[in-house]
């Protein structure tokens, strides 16, 4: 049986979602939220599989309360509620460790779905969603990558090609191999291996030792 938190401040959609959600076999609502302090309370009371939660609340906007909960409950998956794509909102919530997104217009059978897919371990990322972050972290892995220091990068004798250095400014930034494979379209296979190299590379097995030494490849 999934457990799911719902959080929204339109109580049609919360109602709606729960009426949906818990006609299916093997879904469970553990609870409803209006807001995020009400989200993120009743997470840790009743620790819930999946949270489905809306991005604009009053108290505490849904970001900052997947963070929190992300932070007390690192198992509890977490999907995005949103009726726009709004670019800010997109990169905030993946770099906070949101699992997806779901558009709230999308059919019933495809919300059930989405929510099967997560449990399996996948990033949900809609079409729509996915067009307007992979814009968007390419004009800003473009932009970090310039950031790199050159001199400081053959300095030290290292060499990445393109596709690492695009998943080194993703790493630098805090984002999982996970999140990494969603936002360049890659298996999750491939970044780990990718990331390997770059370990090898920087002569270190330990991702946060790694980060640190690139962030000292930064211009300052």
């Amino acid at each position: 049986m999934i457990s799911i938190l719902i959080a929204d401040d339109q109580r049609l959609l919360r109602e709606g979602l729960q009426t949906i959600l818990q006609a299916e076999d093997g879904l469970n609502i553990a609870g409803l939220c209006e807001n995020g302090l009400e989200a993120v309370r009743m997470a840790k009371e009743c620790r819930p599989d999946v949270v489905l939660m809306d991005i604009k609340m009053p108290l505490m906007d849904g970001i900052e309360a997947m963070k929190q909960i992300k932070r007390e409950l690192p198992d509890t998956i977490v999907l995005m509620l949103t009726t726009f794509a709004e670019d800010r909102f997109i990169v905030d919530a993946m770099a906070g460790g949101a699992d997806g997104f779901l558009l709230k217009d999308m059919p019933s059978r495809i919300i059930v779905q989405t929510i099967h897919e997560a449990i399996n371990g996948n990033v949900i990322l809609p079409a729509q969603v996915a067009s307007r972050l992979a814009a968007k972290l390419s004009v800003l892995s473009e932009e970090r990558a310039d950031t790199l220091d050159e001199a400081k990068i053959k300095e030290r004798g290292y060499a990445f090609t393109e596709r690492e250095r695009r998943i080194i400014v993703l790493m630098i930034e805090g984002y999982t191999n996970r999140q990494i494979s969603s936002m360049l379209f890659m298996s999750e296979g491939t970044v780990r291996n990718y990331v390997s190299v770059i370990y090898n590379k920087l002569g270190t097995s330990d991702r946060q030792n790694a980060i640190s030494i690139l962030k000292g490849l930064l211009i300052e």
